[in-house]
């Protein structure tokens, strides 16, 4: 007789699986991607040193000037002055606030402000139609921000008597209105005069591409600065007595020829990347060569530039102020004028008015920049592999 089968115990046995354990710290998490990225070779990890020195050294004045040991509120030059206040001060926001509207409008009348509000209004309607990507009539959007929105605005700033809206001259704009207006400008009108020449200069047409590369090579071979003088100065030598410019007129004409050859360069850079099979592929769809532009080529062309064209247009915005240089009254004029009022006279009010400017055009650069960056993975997604 023998004996059955015994059931041995498993009591040592785990019946419940073991949770997984996390990953070691040095492979996921933020010491790992510190490791990977900010201390893996020697030469990194110098530079990451070198970073954080630069950071502890400029970040914490920079915010103790700024926000902890500055001043928001006042009426005149007591409320930031040190020996006043009895302790160190940094940025007189106060001065800034008493002198914003200086700083928007310039000396455009008081009662005719709202002109210019409407102004910021329209232009915003406009750029914000035209940079929602999926806004409904996109081309109701250029039409409105290419023809009518300029027609608008000039009607607007500069008056229209015939229907009862008075005529301010332009030496009374100044400010943020100038930089602005002058930006516009330049970049609506640079970038569709840019692919014009641009493609002229690839025209098979001699006299046309001489002409295209004539413009182009002047107009990139003179420095901004020497092109405002000759607007603002040497233009009415050459006019006839009874026929004067207006003195904002000319440094925007001289801004936009200016930047229209920098951008029609950019615009031929991408042309010139398109495979000549994209333009025999249009011919043979039976498309005009301005169809096949407009339809195959350029859309290409212009999505490969367009860092190149941010990058005009930043460029652009920030060169508005070198028409300071030749009397114009701009942001930049303005701090400069608003800085002398001795009932402002402390010590940091003029570096608060340098500091105010240079986040004013940090803002619309860095936007500008963004969205480029968003615009360029947007178009870039149907082509990701």
């Amino acid at each position: 007789m023998t004996a059955g089968p015994q059931t041995l115990p498993l009591s040592y046995i785990r019946r419940e699986p073991i949770p997984p354990a996390p990953a070691p710290a040095l492979v996921s998490g933020p010491l790992a991607w510190a490791r990977a990225n900010l201390f893996s070779s020697p030469v990194n990890t110098a530079l990451t040193l070198l970073a954080l020195v630069i950071v502890v050294l400029v970040v914490p004045p920079l915010l103790r000037f700024l926000v902890l040991d500055a001043v928001f509120t006042g009426e005149n030059r007591d409320a930031c002055r040190p020996e006043v206040l009895g302790r160190p001060v940094g940025a007189c926001w106060a001065f800034v606030a008493q002198k914003i509207n200086y700083f928007v409008y310039g000396s455009y009348p008081i009662e005719a402000r709202w002109r210019v509000n409407v102004f910021f209004a329209m232009a915003a309607l406009g750029v914000g139609w035209l940079l929602w990507l999926d806004a409904p009539r996109r081309d109701l959007g250029a039409a409105y921000f290419f023809v009518v929105f300029p027609l608008a605005a000039y009607a607007l700033l500069s008056g229209f008597p015939l229907v009862g809206i008075e005529t301010v001259p332009t030496s009374l704009w100044g400010g943020m209105l100038v930089t602005i207006v002058v930006s516009l400008v330049g970049i609506v009108a640079s970038l569709p005069l840019g692919i014009l020449l641009a493609l002229g200069r690839r025209s098979r047409l001699p006299i046309v591409r001489l002409a295209c590369v004539i413009f182009i090579e002047f107009w990139r071979g003179v420095p901004l600065i020497t092109v405002l003088f000759m607007a603002n100065v040497m233009l009415p030598l050459f006019l006839p007595g009874d026929i004067t410019v207006d003195r904002l007129l000319r440094p925007l004409i001289g801004v936009a020829l200016f930047s229209a050859a920098y951008m029609a360069e950019v615009v031929r850079g991408g042309l010139q990347a398109i495979p000549k099979g994209q333009t025999e592929g249009a011919n043979s769809l039976g498309l005009s060569y301005w169809q096949g532009m407009r339809l195959v080529i350029l859309p290409q062309a212009l999505r490969i530039v367009i860092p190149g064209i941010v990058n005009s247009f930043i460029a652009l915005f920030k060169d508005t102020t070198l028409v300071s240089i030749v009397g114009i009254f701009d942001f930049i004029r303005t701090i400069e004028s608003a800085r002398i009022d001795p009932n402002w006279a402390a010590p940091t009010v003029v570096t608060t008015g340098y500091a105010f400017a240079a986040l004013f055009y940090f803002v619309f650069c860095f936007g500008m920049s963004r969205y480029a960056l968003f615009v360029e993975r947007r178009l870039a997604a149907g082509q990701t592999r």
